[in-house]
């Protein structure tokens, strides 16, 4: 005998809802994804800093590809929510490894971020437990990624950089990542307060 499961129809709103799930904007994230690998065996295995560069310049303009896609053609999800910034902090994680060797600082840059994204994904998920809403990125977020790309992309190809270059770059990103993770901590408890409140 089938279980009422199996013999469970689907409704339209499901069937859109499960569609929405495999929008191109949500295969071009994980295309980024499936990037970082081999960036870092073309940058730290082989030394071909040139395609090691390609290889970023394509992962960045598929992000900036996916967020054009989703908002022209009302393709946001819940996922591509999840996806879009795992995605961004895995190759910038990636980025300050490969980076930590010749400039050690960025291993203090890593480990800051690593710290900001857990208690960002805690918070989040506490959001999400009390209220069933994923937040997506704000402006102060997305200044910083664009300022940790553009530093990390400058000491990745500017083998010469002045040391007084690269301290103001990154401590321009130290800056940045504290400010945002202080208002993402801010927003996101806010919304759960009112929320809780409204309960």
């Amino acid at each position: 005998m089938e279980s009422q499961a199996s013999n469970h129809i689907k409704t339209p709103k499901e069937l859109y809802k499960e569609s929405k799930k495999f929008t191109i904007p949500n295969l071009l994230t994980c295309m980024r994804i499936v990037m970082i690998p081999l960036f870092i065996w073309l940058y730290s295995g082989t030394q071909q800093y040139e395609l090691a560069a390609l290889v970023l310049l394509i992962s960045g303009l598929t992000d900036i590809l996916d967020g054009f896609v989703a908002r022209k053609f009302n393709m946001i999800s819940d996922l591509g929510k999840f996806l879009d910034p795992v995605a961004d902090k895995l190759t910038q994680a990636a980025i300050l490894v490969c980076l930590s060797v010749r400039y050690p600082l960025m291993l203090g840059i890593f480990a800051l971020m690593f710290v900001k994204e857990i208690y960002a994904f805690y918070s989040g998920l506490q959001v999400v437990k009390k209220t069933g809403i994923v937040l997506g990125a704000q402006w102060h977020g997305k200044a910083a990624t664009v300022l940790l790309y553009t530093m990390l992309l400058l000491h990745a190809f500017w083998f010469d950089i002045p040391a007084a270059v690269s301290f103001l770059l990154m401590g321009a990103c130290i800056t940045m990542l504290i400010l945002s993770g202080i208002l993402y901590h801010i927003r996101n408890i806010s919304f759960i307060q009112s929320k809780t409140t409204d309960l």
